[in-house]
Order: structure tokens, then C-alpha cells, then sequence
């Protein structure tokens, strides 16, 4: 006597059925198969897509820690908000890392079986003939010639299939054969192949982040830079980079080009049309060489990649103090902080005596001050000013604390008066020369160009552009190449060979009715047209 399959117990207070507990493997395992669901990894993906987002729309600390800072003192609470989140910091944020590792595991989990899928069915032997080919898509009987020819028709049909890539298997059956045939195996590849290559896009990035190194210098026309870390203004590297073995390179900025739009439509005016840099560059082992480094146009260097990021203008200042030392000079790298580059500067003077001494000013390319203030009313040098402020007392340099090179609290400080004790504001042109109540001199001796470059190793780069390829490539197979079955059964019936063909799409084919009818049409005999049984419209079209 058969064994009966138990009931479920049913509760005893309500009469219901209760059901079997998971238990903590029972519970891990749904856990497991929700995991590496197909639908789990798209919807993955689709966050991580939108995780990245804020990473486009916020300045991060990796690329521009300046603009970074800028950001927050612009905003306030809203900032620190911000920075908590981790928002300018997204892609080593503790929240993207853990989309991105579980996209991993559900991008694993989900290959894997089906690789092993495909395997099984690489090997399989293609389907055999159903036995009603009536109930396919496209089914055709035709004429195919004498009986004495069923054979010759029955191998026609095999390498006619053949010669279309298609996997076959011969059947003998009464009365006659049949061949079955199935192609598109690749479609299922590629797919493997998309998801394969995603999973190496995503260890490209994550082995970048490890073993990359990446940052930011700020370079004056005529100034130089070697590849040192000293030299940088801001230099962030991944766990498994050695600092010490950094590429042994440097250049020289030669020359900083920018044109402007100076159409009168309020949108296109003072819009930037082009920057280039000219630098001269010195390698180990070649001679010194010249390139022009343009937005999109990096320059590749030992192994990095240098992008030009932003620049800007740098005038040229000589502070002395009242007997005559030359307490700062050089050019003084200055801020934008519109699209006019109406530009802050701050000039350090801690040798000054007998108090140190610091220039806090408005750098215009094309000057204009109004009731708006001073500021530049055109990116490029029409009309050069500065116009500054001076303040005395201790700069907070000798304490050990780091300090913001491009800024200054003066909250600290005490501005300069004059012989009215009012503010002593100065307003210079270049080559203009101002003497200050104390004594001191400040001298606008001139102006240069600076340009910011960001200077990126990545040495998985190509591993990741290559695995981003074969994924599109994946995708386009994914999506256009069909998977279908063709089956032709030729039989004897009296002194003629009827030829019978039918197919079945097991994807999205529109094109398996014609591919039925074209092989139907080549085993037609000459002398006898095909014609198509009434069930041909209403064939199953996927299975």
C-alpha cells in the first residue's frame, strides 16, 4: 500500500493549517536564493546607478578637496549634513561599498548555475522530433519528389541546416526520417558573457581603488613640477599603493591658453571656448618632449594619466617692509569664485617687521566696482585690477597647525588704517606701485596663468574599459541573437515524399515563420509548389 504524503497539522485554537518553521538553515538559504536572483541583481545595479549620482553632483574630496571646502563653508549645516553622509566621499562611502559587494555576490550567484546551465546544455544532443509537428509555428507540408528520393531529401534537409549553423540529430522513424536542429545557444552566451564581464568590470574597480593613486597641483606658467609627493597639493592613494614608487617624471608649464565667447547673448557671454596648456615633459630614459594638454585630452606619463582641471590667474606681488626687505613676492595663486574669475587672493607675509603682515584682496580680469562691489564683468584680461585690503598681527603660521594657503581668518588680524584711521584699501593696476602708512611697499609687477591638474594612476584601466566592452558586446548578443528549433520530418506516402517542417522560437523571434518557409521552399520538388497546412497560423511561438 502507497505511503500517504503528511498533512500539515492544523491549529487547534483557530483550525488553520500550520506551517513547517524554516529553521535558521531553512531561513538562510531563502535568504541565499533571493540573494542571486536575477531580479535582486538588476535592482542592484539600479541603485548602484543611483548611488553614484550624488558622486556627479557633489565636488569630491578625491578630485577637488578645495572646491570640496569651498562647498561646505558655503553651506553651513547643510554641508556637514552632507559630509556625515559621506556624500563627498561617495564612492568610498560605507553605504556604496555595500550595494556594490552585494552586487557582487548576486552577480556570482547568478552566473554560476547558469554557466554550468549552458554547459549541460553544449553537450546535450539537440531535441528530438515531436510527434505532431502541427502544433508549431510556421508547420508546411510540401512535395519533396519520388518516393525513391526520401532519403536524398532527408539529408538535403540535414545539410541545409547544417550550412545555417544549427545543431542537429538524425531520427530514423517508419516510413521514413526526421532531423531536429536547434541554434542560438549563443544568445544564452552572451548573456553569461555580459554578466562575466559586469563581474570584471566591478573587480577592475575595486583593484583601481587598492592600487591607484590620484592628485591634485597647481602649476604657474614658467614653474615646474616633479612627481614627488611633496609637490602635491592634496595626494590620496589606495591600501596596496607604495608611495615610495612613484613614477619618476616631471614637466614644465610653458604656457596657458584660454579663449572666451564674447557673443552678446547674456547665456554664451564670458563662456569658455578652449584651454590648453603647453608643457614640456622629461622622462627616464627619453629626451625632453613638448604636448599641449587640452579638457578631454589628458596627458599619459609613466604609467599616469594627467588631466587638466582648472586654472586660473596668478599676480604677480612684491610686499617689502618699511626698511626695505622684501618681506613676500612671487605670483600669487588666486581663487575664482564666479565665471568672470572676479578671483580672491591672500598674500602671507610672515617675515615682515616689525609685525607680520597678509594682503587679503579681489583679483579682476576686466575690473568693475559698483554698488555690487568690486568684480570683473569678463573672464579675460581687458582690464586688470586688484583691489586689496591690509592686515597686521600674528598669521598663526609658527603654531603647527595646518593652514588653507588660499585663505585667511581676519578676525584675528588688525587692518591697516590710514592717517584718517580709516581702512587702508588699495586699488593697483599692473606696474603700479603703492606705499602703505607704515612705510611698506606692494608693487603689482605683473600677471601669469596657473593651471590645476589632477594626476591619476589606475593601473586595472584597461582591464576595466576592456571587461565594459565585452559586456556591451555580451548585451547586443544578449538581445539580437534568436534562440529557436527547427524539426523536418520526411516521409514515403504512396510514390511521393512529403516533407514536413515546423519550428518553435524559445525567445523573442518575429523570424521563425519565414526561416520555416524558406527551408520548406528548398526541399519542395520542382514540379510540385508548396502549400501550407491550415494549423500554420496558429503554431505555438515559444515554449
Amino acid at each position: 500500500m502507497a505511503s500517504r504524503a503528511p498533512r500539515p497539522e492544523r491549529s487547534s485554537s483557530t483550525g488553520a493549517p500550520a506551517l513547517p518553521r524554516l529553521g535558521l538553515r531553512g531561513t538562510l538559504l531563502f535568504l541565499w536564493r533571493q540573494l542571486t536572483s536575477m531580479q535582486t541583481a538588476l535592482v542592484l545595479l539600479l541603485l548602484l546607478a543611483i548611488a553614484a549620482v550624488p558622486g556627479s553632483l557633489y565636488p569630491q574630496r578625491s578630485v577637488n578637496p578645495t572646491l570640496t571646502d569651498q562647498f561646505l563653508a558655503e553651506n553651513g549645516t547643510w554641508g556637514k549634513v552632507l559630509d556625515a553622509l559621506g556624500f563627498f566621499d561617495v564612492f568610498s562611502s560605507p553605504w556604496f561599498s555595500a550595494i556594490y559587494l552585494l552586487l557582487f555576490i548576486s552577480l556570482i550567484g547568478c552566473v554560476i548555475p547558469r554557466l554550468i546551465l549552458l554547459v549541460r546544455q553544449l553537450r546535450a544532443r539537440p531535441p528530438r522530433t515531436p510527434r505532431r509537428l502541427e502544433r508549431f509555428a510556421g508547420h508546411t507540408r510540401v512535395d519533396a519528389g519520388p518516393a525513391e528520393d526520401a532519403d536524398e531529401v532527408l539529408a538535403r534537409a540535414h545539410a541545409l541546416l547544417r550550412r545555417r549553423r544549427y545543431r542537429t540529430l538524425v531520427q530514423e522513424e517508419k516510413g521514413g526520417g526526421s532531423v531536429g536542429a536547434e541554434r542560438g545557444y549563443l544568445r544564452e552566451a552572451g548573456n553569461l558573457l555580459f554578466h562575466v564581464a559586469l563581474l570584471g568590470v566591478l573587480v577592475g574597480v575595486a583593484m583601481g581603488h587598492l592600487t591607484q593613486y590620484r592628485g591634485q597641483i597647481t602649476v604657474v606658467e614658467g614653474d615646474g613640477f616633479s612627481n614627488s609627493l611633496a609637490r602635491y597639493d592634496s595626494f590620496r592613494s589606495g591600501p596596496w599603493f607604495d608611495r615610495s614608487e612613484l613614477p619618476d617624471f616631471r614637466f614644465t608649464l610653458d604656457d596657458f591658453r584660454a579663449t572666451y565667447d564674447t557673443s552678446p547673448t547674456e547665456h554664451e557671454f564670458g563662456q569658455p571656448r578652449m584651454f590648453e596648456a603647453d608643457v614640456a615633459v622629461t622622462e627616464p630614459g627619453r629626451d625632453p618632449y613638448a604636448r599641449t594638454i587640452r579638457v578631454n585630452q589628458p596627458l599619459t606619463v609613466e604609467g599616469s594619466t594627467m588631466y587638466l582641471l582648472g586654472n586660473g590667474y596668478a599676480p604677480v606681488v612684491t610686499l617689502t617692509d618699511p626698511e626695505g626687505n622684501v618681506a613676500a613676492q612671487g605670483p600669487v595663486i588666486t581663487v575664482p569664485r564666479d565665471s568672470m574669475y572676479t578671483s580672491m587672493m591672500v598674500l602671507k607675509a610672515p617675515d615682515a617687521r616689525p609685525e607680520q603682515m597678509a594682503l587679503v584682496g579681489i583679483f579682476m580680469p576686466t575690473a568693475e566696482i559698483d554698488e555690487q562691489g568690486p568684480h570683473s564683468r569678463f573672464p579675460d584680461l581687458i582690464d586688470p585690477q586688484l583691489a586689496m585690503s591690509v592686515y597686521t598681527g600674528d598669521l598663526g603660521l609658527d603654531g603647527g597647525t595646518p593652514q588653507n594657503v588660499y585663505s585667511i581668518d581676519v578676525s584675528t588680524l588688525t587692518p591697516m588704517t590710514d592717517a584718517d584711521g580709516q581702512p587702508a584699501l588699495l586699488r593697483m593696476a599692473p606696474g603700479e606701485t603703492a606705499t602703505l602708512p607704515d612705510g611698506s611697499t606692494v608693487s603689482f609687477d605683473g600677471i601669469k596663468r596657473y593651471a590645476a591638474f589632477d594626476v591619476k594612476h589606475d593601473p586595472f584601466q584597461t582591464f576595466t574599459l576592456v571587461m565594459a566592452l565585452l559586456a556591451v558586446l555580451g548585451l547586443m548578443g544578449s538581445l539580437f541573437i534568436p534562440r529557436r528549433r527547427v524539426w523536418v520530418r520526411v516521409r514515403r506516402e504512396g510514390d511521393r515524399t512529403i516533407a514536413e517542417v515546423a519550428g518553435l522560437a524559445r525567445s523573442e523571434d518575429h523570424q521563425v515563420d519565414a526561416a520555416v518557409a524558406a527551408l520548406a521552399r528548398q526541399l519542395a520538388a520542382d514540379d510540385a509548389p508548396a502549400h501550407d497546412s491550415s494549423e500554420a497560423s496558429g503554431g505555438a511561438r515559444s515554449e
